[in-house]
């Protein structure tokens, strides 16, 4: 007799026509194990009748999975977009039944609510304070296990090696469950010259209940012409090494529960690209099968282990003040030299932020990041 699966291989789908053109195939014969949606990356926009169904479907069967992109968890300051957005995760949460709902670490830069990329904050008491108050409203707000994501981009290896650590504090008043995501992991072992056994060893493992795989792009520094910078753009195939990666962590994981294949739509737009996405999906598969048939993980729920009750909003005006400060500096600057000088006279110089140890091919890939999604003028 065959096993039930305790590890459920799982897609990242949303409501946009070349992701769901490759997907299709893949759920027409019942291969995916588990859907992961990203709630608020409609934007207001209405949800087609068929796609609610289809999300009823797997949320009846405890395999709908949440994952918000928008909430910007480790911003200093409480805005009304994020008060919306709770507000939003409670009413779905109530119409759908999420096993868990997870969010990204860091803050946005950009105006736009519903644009930005994450980058990451300095690890100090006033953050791990926000963040931990921010998850706690999260929790209160959907009422199932709550996660967080590790965070692709850093500006120093010192940075990369405190990560997981900081990770694991912020988990601790919710219980919460971290998101491995491994092509994320890949490009700080990449950026960083890290090696995977060194980087591994500083995450808490054994609070993995989800892993993300999938591909990026290579970015060149023209500070270091030799060098390339790995970006977690989500818009290519899943490389070799990540899947390598996956076959060396999975057994690391005693709460594994799912694993994701991501993919944004605007790199599904040809028939190679939608094909190569299934192929990554059944290669993915297979490595989760095989990881199920050697052992069989506990499905620990992650439940907070006492009521979560939030009292006034935890905000800190000199950090707020800090990430208004760094976002225009990356938003606006033509150049590295000049977002260096610029950084070096602002409030973050000889701060906790440690601008004076950032690596100078990780500021100006962060300027290429700021400027891709700074909002443009209508």
């Amino acid at each position: 007799m065959t096993k039930p699966p305790t590890i459920f291989a799982a897609l990242a789908l949303n409501l946009d026509a070349d992701m769901l053109a490759a997907a299709f195939p893949l759920l027409a014969d019942g291969s995916v194990g588990a859907l992961e949606w990203s709630f608020d990356a409609l934007s207001g926009a209405n949800t087609p009748v068929w796609f609610t169904e289809l999300l009823h479907a797997f949320s009846k069967e405890q395999r709908l999975i949440g994952h918000g992109v928008f909430f910007s968890l480790l911003s200093a300051r409480w805005t009304t977009e994020q008060q919306q957005w709770l507000q939003r995760l409670n009413q779905l949460a109530r119409q759908f039944s999420f096993n868990h709902v997870t969010e990204h670490f860091g803050f946005f830069t950009g105006q736009n609510f519903h644009s930005g990329a994450p980058l990451p904050v300095p690890y100090t008491a006033a953050t791990l304070r926000i963040g931990q108050d921010r998850l706690c409203r999260i929790s209160e707000a959907c009422s199932c296990p709550v996660g967080l994501e590790n965070l692709a981009f850093a500006y120093s290896l010192e940075e990369v090696k405190r990560h997981g650590e900081f990770l694991d504090k912020l988990l601790t008043p919710v219980n919460g469950f971290l998101i491995l995501d491994l092509h994320n992991l890949y490009c700080q072992l990449h950026n960083f010259s890290i090696s995977y056994e060194e980087l591994i060893a500083l995450y808490p493992l054994e609070e993995v209940r989800e892993i993300h795989i999938s591909g990026g792009s290579w970015a060149d520094s023209s500070l270091l012409p030799d060098k390339k910078i790995r970006r977690d753009t989500h818009d290519d195939a899943v490389p070799d090494e990540v899947f390598s990666l996956l076959k060396a962590t999975m057994p690391r994981c005693p709460h594994l529960k799912y694993v994701v294949l991501e993919q944004l739509g605007n790199g599904l737009q040809t028939e190679h690209s939608q094909t190569r996405f299934r192929q990554d999906f059944l290669r993915m598969q297979k490595l989760v099968a095989q990881q199920n048939q050697e052992s069989r993980p506990t499905d620990y729920h992650f439940l907070p282990r006492q009521p979560v009750v939030s009292g006034p909003v935890e905000e800190d005006v000199r950090l707020y003040a800090q990430q208004q400060q760094l976002s225009h500096i990356l938003e606006t600057a033509h150049s590295y030299e000049e977002a260096h000088q610029r950084l070096l006279l602002s409030s973050l110089a000889q701060s906790e932020w440690q601008i004076e140890q950032w690596a100078p091919y990780m500021l100006e890939t962060a300027l290429g990041i700021a400027q891709k999604w700074q909002l443009k003028p209508s």
